[in-house]
């Protein structure tokens, strides 16, 4: 288990990015947390370590974003709007699992009976206005 207590976006991502090391393609990270806890901004930080240099937004609107210019492919889900199997499968979530890149789902909460085995789970919890408990728990972390 890792924790990290970020005081800061820029702290966050600088948090991500050393973290991104450690994954390998495959690998499906599972966030939990609230609306404005850092979830995409952890995103951004993600992408830079795994050697992206696509532009990150979130992927509320759309769903998913792909994010492929570098070397390991990051493919960034928003399943606040899911709500039941019919409309996680066309996501293409479960074509996605397939794919040899990293999975990063924000509302993980909405798909928990979904997600495969060995995700890794990140947690967010707000201490204050500025301040954020990052909690990473997996197999192999």
């Amino acid at each position: 288990m890792i924790r990290f207590t970020s005081h800061s976006a820029e702290e966050t991502e600088q948090f991500a990015e050393r973290f991104a090391k450690r994954l390998r393609p495959g690998d499906v990270i599972a966030c939990f947390g609230g609306m404005g806890m850092g979830k995409t901004v952890f995103a951004h930080g993600l992408a830079r370590g795994l050697g992206l240099s696509d532009e990150v937004s979130s992927p509320t609107f759309a769903l998913v974003q792909e994010y492929t210019d570098g070397n390991i492919p990051l493919y960034h889900f928003d399943m606040y709007r899911v709500s039941d199997f019919d409309s996680l499968y066309s996501t293409g979530f479960f074509d996605y699992l397939e794919q040899e890149g990293v999975l990063l789902i924000e509302w993980s909460e909405q798909i928990e009976s979904a997600l495969p085995p060995g995700a890794i789970r990140l947690s967010f919890a707000r201490l204050d206005d500025n301040t954020r408990e990052l909690t990473i728990e997996g197999e192999e972390i």
